[in-house]
């Protein structure tokens, strides 16, 4: 097992914010290398249509022509957020689930779908939607138009069944996008999965759920957290949450499984299914993937699997053999226990041929780190916890297009999507020229 560490070069200086709102990195430079340079884009998106207001962004994905389509919650949205439905405000309305927006900022499509969390975009047009398992969708049209197929039980005890979009109320809204994640009374069940009055009851009807679906079924058990498309191969990427996170792939026209495999490329019938061995033991990282697995592929034919609860990266092939394994936990910091809140979050690359930089959205300390990807050694920082044009309030998605521009998604009260810009674009020159006009 080659493990590549380096917590001595960790950025420990917070993010400065220029005139104008616009985000400046901080470099910390390796090895002579300097991280890329952005701009914080305040003219993407323009002004969302009909009034509506965007929930938390649960998908974020760049079509072929640079366009940008955003998956969100319109159920996150609460009363107060929707008083335009009922004519009594100007603010707002909810949003269909699927909004799409040109390279200008320009919302110039959308469809509604049941909410959900991932999301992936064909050169064909087609949306490939994780709402527990993953469903495809004509975007022209919205019409559903298959799916992979899913255990017909979970592991809550509940059935698997078609997700629908509810029947809402007009000016009738929820809780909000943090009420489920806020600390409960004590006794209080716990609102993100539950928490049975009988911990030992509800173990024992873990392992059998567990013993009866083993880690080698070859379907979706759990839920989707991320989606990634290889269509020269043919091949549709999907991380299953089950047992922590399984990658699983499948033919993107049959959705016929193909293989997978877990931690350190561990096979499937490999992974463990004791809670155990998603434990930190000591400073020593969990056997198996511990929760909210993300991942994306290089185009020198590198899966890179984000393990956000357990702060790491690890690296295999498309085949799942083991390459290396990034940590990604700044020093000085603590796992909270029992939160999936890790640094370690979505995965971009850098636009030029060998990818040299990868881009890690970091939802704990709301920001984004980049990193070198011939050794995981961490070179800067873009953005800091904020509500302010260029900072993040749950920083969730991330997404890059073939100019480099990076898209960004938030979920608690951050709730938009951002754009970044390369300072030595076109684009950043323009912003940097604006920002020092007094």
């Amino acid at each position: 097992m080659e493990k590549h560490v380096d917590r001595n070069v960790w950025v420990k200086a917070a993010l400065a914010i220029g005139l104008c709102g616009m985000a400046l990195y901080v470099g910390l430079g390796a090895q002579g290398q300097a991280a890329p340079r952005y701009k914080y884009d305040p003219d993407w998106p323009k002004p969302i249509p009909n009034k509506w207001k965007i929930g938390g962004v649960t998908g974020l994905a760049v079509d072929k022509d640079d366009n940008v389509w955003v998956y969100n919650r319109p159920n996150d949205l609460t009363n107060l957020e929707l008083e335009a439905e009922l004519q009594i405000s100007d603010c707002c309305a909810r949003p269909p689930s699927m909004i799409h927006i040109d390279k200008s900022g320009t919302v110039i499509g959308s469809f509604d779908a049941p909410q959900g969390h991932g999301m992936a975009i064909d050169s064909k047009g087609f949306a490939y939607l994780g709402q527990s398992t993953v469903r495809k969708y004509d975007t022209r049209t919205g019409m559903l138009v298959g799916e992979v197929p899913h255990t017909p039980e979970l592991e809550s005890g509940a059935s698997f069944g078609p997700q629908t979009i509810p029947t809402r109320t007009p000016g009738v809204g929820g809780q909000g996008p943090v009420a489920g994640f806020l600390p409960q009374p004590p006794g209080a069940a716990r609102g993100r999965g539950g928490n049975a009055a009988n911990p030992n009851a509800q173990a024992a009807a873990r392992q059998e759920f567990r013993k009866k679906y083993p880690p080698t079924t070859p379907m979706i058990v759990g839920g989707i957290e991320e989606i990634r498309l290889d269509e020269p191969a043919n091949e549709m990427y999907v991380a299953d949450n089950y047992l922590g996170g399984r990658v699983m792939v499948f033919d993107m026209n049959t959705f016929a499984f193909k293989r997978g495999w877990g931690a350190y490329g561990h096979t499937l019938s490999e992974i463990s299914i004791l809670e155990s061995d998603r434990d930190f033991v000591g400073g020593a990282p969990p056997k198996e993937f511990k929760a909210h697995l993300t991942l994306n592929f290089s185009s020198d034919g590198l899966v890179y699997a984000a393990d956000r609860a357990a702060e790491r990266i690890h690296v295999t092939t498309k085949a799942g053999k083991f390459v290396r394994e990034f940590m990604l936990s700044p020093p000085g910091t603590k796992h909270a226990e029992g939160s999936d809140r890790g640094a370690a979050g979505g995965v971009a690359f850098s636009p030029d041929k060998a990818q040299k930089y990868l881009y890690i959205s970091d939802i704990k300390n709301n920001t984004i780190w980049f990193l070198n990807r011939e050794d995981g050694k961490v070179l800067g920082r873009l953005g800091s916890m904020g509500e302010s044009g260029g900072q993040f309030f749950g920083l969730h998605m991330i997404a890059s297009d073939s100019r480099g521009y990076i898209y960004t998604g938030e979920v608690f009260a951050g709730q938009r999507v951002q754009r970044f810009v390369p300072s030595d674009s076109p684009r950043g020159k323009l912003l940097d020229q604006l920002s020092r006009v007094q």
